[in-house]
């Protein structure tokens, strides 16, 4: 049996994904495994005006869903760092969130220290042992670049550890 998973790291600027296929024997559960399908960023110009930018993460998030067609959809939760960054992830977030609902996929959400903590063991790690994880879970020769899309796919793998 074949689950798409894809993470999402939200952000205005930047947007990262990662989409992994889960492989499991439904008679032999340690028979699991996970290999890479897709990785990237969707990026929106500082220059452009918000409400562009929102249409550009919209339209880019839909064609997304229909060339992936990931059967659950894993996201990071919202992290305060400065309350202007946060606003405008959030933002971002509604896009995704909507463009999600549309789509009828559902969805998870697990915080940094969950990430980190499936990754890794512990929910402190910093994020070079995170995208260490995320390479050799998915027998890659090197982190995936760039962090975002790193990021992204740490989501969708907690997302296969955890459902």
């Amino acid at each position: 049996m074949e689950k798409r998973i894809l993470g999402l790291d939200p952000g205005l600027a930047i947007l990262g994904f990662g989409a992994i296929i889960c492989h499991q024997n439904q008679t032999k559960v340690q028979d699991a495994s996970v290999s890479l399908l897709d990785f990237g960023v969707i990026s929106t110009p500082a220059h452009t005006e918000m409400g562009q930018r929102l249409c550009t993460l919209y339209d880019d998030l839909h064609t997304l869903m229909e060339e992936l067609k990931p059967e659950l959809v894993a996201i990071e939760k919202l992290f305060f760092y400065r309350m202007s960054s946060t606003i405008l992830v959030a933002q971002a977030r509604g896009v995704l969130m909507l463009v999600l609902g549309q789509c009828g996929i559902p969805t998870v959400e697990f915080t940094p220290a969950q990430i980190k903590q499936a990754l890794t063991g512990h929910g402190n790690a910093d994020k070079y042992d995170v995208q260490q994880a995320v390479a050799r879970e998915l027998n890659l020769d090197q982190i995936p670049k760039p962090d975002d899309a790193a990021d992204a796919l740490a989501v969708a793998l907690t997302a296969w550890f955890q459902v």
